[in-house]
């Protein structure tokens, strides 16, 4: 872990203060594990279930593919560390973005995605994980991200779409619907259904 960064399990529940110091982009690059720099603090993740990375992993896929094809911006999976600077917030990473500040290097990409996806876990449900998604979604939009998913697989089985033009309120599609990330991403969209394992 570490050394003297203040650090909670983000597990996406316990804290725990490990050490004084507020923790830095330079401890985010010397973390094994997926987090993030919220409130000073490193959140580390926990590893995602098999619905949540397939549905991670299907969405990237498609973003890959638009990515190739219009040659707009970048595609980005799992555990890419965003860097940004909001009064609370450093970093993002998101379960698959697509990025257009420029070219990629080996460091977190600077600034926000214009479009983020949020898988949701099994430990990201309730009354508290709500507000903290909700919470996380404002940050997005602060950092100037356009469109944000709220993907539910576990659940409902439903995407909430959300757009920094009108936050409050989300576009839900299900099952047998299409979800798009528009105007981040003119003319892509993405079958809800894609989303599941076929059975």
């Amino acid at each position: 872990m570490v050394e003297n960064a203040r650090v909670r399990d983000g597990g996406r529940g316990s804290f725990s203060d490990m050490a004084k110091r507020e923790a830095t982009v330079e401890d985010l690059y010397r973390v094994r594990d997926k987090a993030e720099i919220v409130n000073g603090e490193l959140v580390i993740m926990t590893p995602a279930g098999g619905l949540h990375g397939y549905a991670a992993g299907a969405i990237y896929a498609s973003l890959f593919d638009y990515a190739r094809r219009t040659k707009q911006g970048y595609a980005l999976p799992d555990n890419v560390g965003f860097v940004v600077n909001l009064p609370h917030r450093r970093s993002f990473s998101p379960d698959a973005a697509f990025w257009t500040g420029g070219a990629l290097t080996r460091k977190f990409p600077e600034g926000a995605p214009i479009f983020a996806v949020e898988v949701r876990s099994d430990e990201d449900y309730g009354p508290a994980a709500d507000r903290a998604i909700a919470d996380k979604r404002v940050d997005y939009f602060a950092a100037g991200t356009l469109v944000v998913w709220d993907v539910d697989v576990l659940d409902e089985c439903v995407v909430r779409v959300y757009r920094a033009a009108d936050p409050n309120h989300p576009t839900v599609c299900g099952r047998g619907e299409h979800a798009d990330a528009e105007p981040a991403l003119p003319g892509w969209s993405m079958a809800v259904e894609e989303m599941f394992p076929p059975h």
